[in-house]
């Protein structure tokens, strides 16, 4: 009878450990790290018809980190809220990326733009799928990094890591009470037009082409998603790995952005350039048309001292495009 007992316990401490190693294989690890000098409220929102990740919002002071597991198949959104408080009657709202939810967890609600969205689809025949979409606009630098071992031919670090607030256009800007500029909007949530948001007539990969605010999101950050069909460029793929999903990665990307002291000549940007498309090596490409008079000059000239700006500013500057096409964004953040 001893004996028996024995070897049922043996039994059922190596299943315990057997189905403890099941679980870990099977969930993915999403480690959030807020590297900004403020605080950042995380906001998770998963996909329709998928088990939703615990929690789905919180606050990561600045040098703090926190794990989150997800179920194996899951698909969704990560993104940073900025500036939140509790007002009066208790309600939780932020500046950018708020969910409406009036708590500090989103509760399955998505973000409102312009804010910078991780997305994620795990688990998609062996793979991970995942982009930086700047389709809705920007308020955060964001990096998202494969960790563990992760393999795949374009297995690779992607994401936004410049301030794309120290350039934005003035239509664009989205300012707080004290005149800092909190984020930036993208063309189709600032003016809402069937070309900027690829709707209507416009609503194919053949007749929604880059806009000029979109390509300035592009040439900045050439490895986010910068409008609707913008995948060649933008979506990458791991097998086997964790990811580490990172807010103002670099130190020189959470500076206040106040018009008046960061950009005290914001340059006109030149509305006469046109999109070429992407080249059977998977590079996008524009070109200018011939301008017309001398004021179309000045404003191409400026629109390289824009990019020259966010070179600096950003650090590390370097424009390097992969080659897939998978996955679509959307300028519908919800």
């Amino acid at each position: 009878m001893l004996k028996l007992v024995k070897i049922g316990l043996l039994f059922f401490g190596n299943s315990q450990l057997l189905i403890q190693g099941f679980i870990s294989s099977a969930t993915k690890t999403f480690t959030i790290v807020n590297k900004c000098d403020e605080t950042v409220w995380p906001g998770i929102s998963s996909n329709a018809g998928v088990v939703p990740v615990e929690p789905t919002g919180f606050a990561l002071q600045k040098g703090e980190s926190k794990a989150i597991h997800a179920p194996p198949s899951w698909g969704g959104r990560l993104w940073g809220r900025t500036h939140c408080s509790k007002d009066s009657n208790g309600n939780f709202t932020c500046a950018t990326g708020d969910c409406g939810s009036g708590k500090m967890e989103c509760a399955g609600a998505g973000a409102t733009p312009p804010a910078t969205l991780a997305k994620f689809t795990i688990g998609r025949d062996g793979m991970d799928f995942f982009y930086v979409s700047l389709v809705g606009g920007y308020n955060l630098p964001m990096l998202v990094s494969p960790t563990g071992g992760g393999s795949g031919r374009n297995c690779s670090s992607v994401g936004c890591t410049v301030d794309l607030k120290v350039a934005c256009p003035s239509e664009l800007k989205v300012t707080s009470s004290d005149g800092e500029v909190v984020a930036c909007k993208s063309s189709c949530v600032a003016f809402g037009r069937k070309e900027d948001c690829c709707r209507g007539e416009y609503g194919s990969r053949d007749t929604c082409k880059p806009s000029f605010y979109s390509q300035v999101f592009k040439t900045a950050c050439p490895r986010a998603s910068s409008y609707t069909y913008d995948n060649e460029t933008s979506t990458f793929a791991c097998a086997g790995a964790d990811y580490q999903i990172i807010f103002c990665p670099t130190s020189t990307t959470n500076k206040k952005s106040k018009g008046e002291q960061q950009n005290p000549t914001a340059p006109q940007f030149n509305t006469d350039m046109v999109y070429e498309g992407v080249d059977t090596a998977g590079h996008s490409s524009y070109a200018p048309r011939q301008p017309t008079n001398i004021g179309a000059t000045i404003s191409m000239v400026a629109a390289v001292i824009v990019v020259i700006i966010l070179a600096v500013v950003g650090g590390g500057y370097a424009i390097r495009i992969g080659n897939i096409n998978i996955l679509n964004g959307s300028c519908n953040q919800h």
